[in-house]
């Protein structure tokens, strides 16, 4: 069952475009609910510097991140699982994110 959370919400990542794969490493890097053991410190200026690079909206204005629905329905549901679980889909949506660039 646990494994099953993991596995929809890593679909929904692979599914998702570049953007919004950093717009979620932000978002989960920026929020003390989803509690990740790695640092955050450093994933959240890897994924910060990336959409700078490829996103001109986000590199010249102030993002309302509430405006992206799926970013914001997927971290609803990694706040859900457990640490362990949260930190497998950090980890994955981190290596993604780095092989892509």
């Amino acid at each position: 069952m646990e494994e099953d959370k993991v596995k929809n919400v890593i679909n929904i990542i692979k599914d998702m475009n570049i953007k919004d794969k950093l717009r979620l490493g932000i978002c989960l890097t920026t929020s003390d609910w989803t509690n990740i053991l790695y640092n955050k410190t450093e994933m959240y200026e890897r994924f910060d510097i990336m959409l700078k690079e490829i996103d001109e909206e986000y590199r010249t204005t102030l993002i309302n991140f509430a405006k992206y629905k799926l970013v914001m329905f997927t971290t609803a549901k990694i706040m859900e699982m457990q640490e362990v679980e949260r930190n497998k889909v950090a980890l994955y949506l981190f290596n993604s994110v780095n092989h892509k660039i």
